[in-house]
């Protein structure tokens, strides 16, 4: 390697780089090294330009062009909102409010390439909608387990509101277990909490923790607090979307309760030999719903469905589908702590119900 004759005679341990080209940058000596803190934040930096360039080009714009219905009101309303690619054979998740009852959708892609779409499934319950475009070999997003993530870690918004243009936003995980109400009425459970803020037409948009992988849907933002946002958590986002594109609607059955992810106690844990030290807290009973009848009460953890754990909110809907609908099924709850076996024959959740 050639060094210039400008730095000939000088120590090499001065010399910070040379570049290929024999051009060559000499330390400062009187330049202090970097703090921990300076190192922190340059960590900080990369892990979210990572970040953003693996997600980057899976996230797309969504405009819609009129709607049969009016949409919620807000900065969102005229009908634009981001997504992003779940599957190369063009599938696309974003929010049902983005793309509800609308006429006409295109697709913006990051490398500007624009698509007529189509509406795959919708299924305003979870305030989640699959729409696709003609459209092969897309760059995909990859869905990570939501049951994993921890208050404090890092969380990275990405949208598009105006199509190839994206933005970013990054923070951290504030709360878990959290819910809303989507539009239809129904309780959204195991929301994601963050404050990694939402730019308008960013609904829709993934949030992504320091892997690169989809820990939750971008969904709402409460506009008249600072940085509080929430996401649909990926597991629930991912069990739907597989739905909507092997049915186009999820039929869901109904059990009347509202509920929370609990711990249970370790002594109980071990004394019942439970295959979970979580379960689903009974806040509330709907009066009259195959819950009441079964006889659970408020207080009760919900701690298996039909012999299968559940240790979450994400767990008993997913056993809540089309399937048990009329079926008698054994549903074990801890009561203080007493494990007690009750039967209960789910309905079918009508769709313009507005119960819980």
């Amino acid at each position: 390697m050639r060094i210039p004759n400008t730095y000939q005679g000088r120590d090499t341990a001065d010399l910070t780089r040379i570049y290929a080209d024999g051009d060559a940058v000499v330390a400062d000596a009187s330049a202090e090294p970097l703090s921990g803190d300076d190192e922190l934040l340059d960590s900080y930096s990369r892990t979210i330009t990572g970040v953003v360039e693996k997600i980057g080009p899976a996230v797309v714009n969504i405009r819609v062009h009129g709607h049969n219905q009016p949409t919620r009101s807000g900065p969102e309303a005229g009908g634009s909102g981001s997504g992003f690619v779940i599957a190369p054979d063009g599938f696309i998740l974003t929010n049902s409010h983005v793309v509800h009852d609308a006429k006409k959708m295109e697709v913006t892609l990051a490398d500007g390439r624009i698509f007529d779409a189509t509406l795959a499934g919708d299924d305003p319950e979870t305030d989640l909608a699959v729409v696709r475009i003609n459209e092969s070999h897309l760059v995909h997003a990859h869905f990570g387990d939501s049951r994993s993530v921890r208050v404090g870690q890092i969380a990275v918004a990405v949208g598009s509101p105006f199509g190839f243009q994206q933005t970013v936003t990054a923070g951290v995980v504030s709360a878990l277990g959290r819910s809303m109400r989507s539009q239809s009425g129904r309780l959204i459970d195991n929301v994601i909490q963050t404050d990694a803020s939402l730019n308008p037409g960013n609904s829709g948009g993934p949030l992504v923790n320091s892997r690169g992988e989809i820990i939750g849907v971008n969904t709402a933002i409460i506009l008249p607090a600072q940085g509080i946002c929430f996401a649909i958590a990926s597991n629930t986002a991912e069990f739907v979307a597989a739905w909507l594109i092997k049915e186009g609607v999820i039929r869901r059955s109904w059990i009347g309760v509202a509920g929370q992810k609990v711990p249970i106690h370790r002594r109980v844990v071990r004394f019942h030999r439970l295959a979970t030290d979580h379960g689903v807290l009974v806040a509330g009973i709907e009066p009259g719903s195959p819950a009441s009848r079964a006889g659970l009460r408020e207080g009760d953890v919900i701690v298996t469905f039909v012999g299968e754990p559940v240790s979450g909110i994400d767990e008993l809907h997913h056993h809540l589908v089309a399937g048990v609908i009329g079926v008698p099924s054994v549903i074990t709850v801890i009561r203080h702590t007493e494990k007690l076996d009750l039967v209960v024959t789910p309905e079918e959740l009508i769709k313009d119900h507005r119960r819980n």
